[in-house]
This record gives C-alpha cells, sequence and structure tokens, in this order.
C-alpha cells in the first residue's frame, strides 16, 4: 500500500530506492516531522509517485529541500541457502562477509535487510553473480518480497 511521506529533492525520482533510517538531528523542531518520520525504520522503499504539484519545502538535512513522493515497501534481492530458497517459505540471510570486493557481496549484506529476522522469498532468481564463495558458503538468489508495514 502506497504512503505519501518527504524526501530529499536528489531522491525524488520514480524507482529510486532507500532505506529509512529515522529521524537525524537536524530534525528536531522541524514543522514536518510528521509528514517525513512516517515511515519504518530500516525497511527499503521504492518511490512510486511524485507530487508533481507540491512545493519543495526547506529542510536541515537536505540542502536542496524535501518534496511529497508516494512510496512502497520494496523487494530486495538476497542470496541464501539453497535449502530454504523456495517461493512462499521463509529464509535468513547466511551472515556477515567481509569480502566487499565480490560481486554478491551486495546480496549477502543487502540494505534493509536484518541478518536475525526471517523473510519471505518472493522468487527464486537462481545462481548469484560470484563464480565462488570466499567463505565456502552454498548460496542462490532470491527476492524477499516487501515488508507489510
Amino acid at each position: 500500500m502506497s504512503q505519501i511521506t518527504l524526501v530529499g529533492t536528489r531522491l525524488a525520482d520514480v524507482g529510486t530506492e532507500f532505506v529509512y533510517q529515522g529521524e537525524a538531528s537536524a530534525c528536531e523542531g522541524c514543522p514536518y516531522r510528521d509528514q517525513c518520520l512516517n515511515l519504518r525504520e530500516g525497511v527499503r522503499y521504492r518511490i512510486t509517485g511524485v507530487r508533481e504539484n507540491a512545493q519543495t519545502l526547506e529542510c536541515g538535512v537536505h540542502d536542496t529541500g524535501v518534496r511529497a513522493v508516494d512510496v512502497e515497501p520494496a523487494p530486495v534481492m538476497a542470496n541464501v541457502s539453497p535449502k530454504s530458497a523456495y517461493a512462499g517459505s521463509k529464509a535468513r540471510l547466511e551472515g556477515p562477509c567481509p569480502h566487499t570486493e565480490c560481486p554478491s557481496h551486495e546480496y549477502c549484506e543487502p540494505a534493509g535487510v536484518d541478518f536475525d529476522a526471517e523473510y519471505r522469498i518472493r522468487e527464486v532468481i537462481g545462481d548469484p553473480p560470484h563464480d565462488y564463495c570466499h567463505l565456502d558458503r552454498e548460496l542462490t538468489l532470491v527476492e524477499f518480497a516487501p515488508l507489510d508495514t
């Protein structure tokens, strides 16, 4: 379900994804707090619409101001054990990986996913982008369904 929030003008494009990080210290005393701080912390969102007739509002965090947008929780691509990689099942990440140069690192440690939580698999994509895992993990690339917020 779509939700209206405010984001920095540089981010305000349909399709942009971000992980909501919560309140910044510069938000204190802002008159737009209720419109900005209305998302669930740690969740990945996708902008689905930009309110074209809305004005740009001044912001202590975003130097070019903020705009009203429609957002929805976004699906997340992740690497999981093939033992639990079935559409409709739940899975969790295998754990942290120090190999940031690996082409699969962004899927082993995807933004907006907690290592301690289980997520419903929406779709099994298949082989991950790496040739081999430096931690000798068997992995399958999946798409986690968006969280219900």
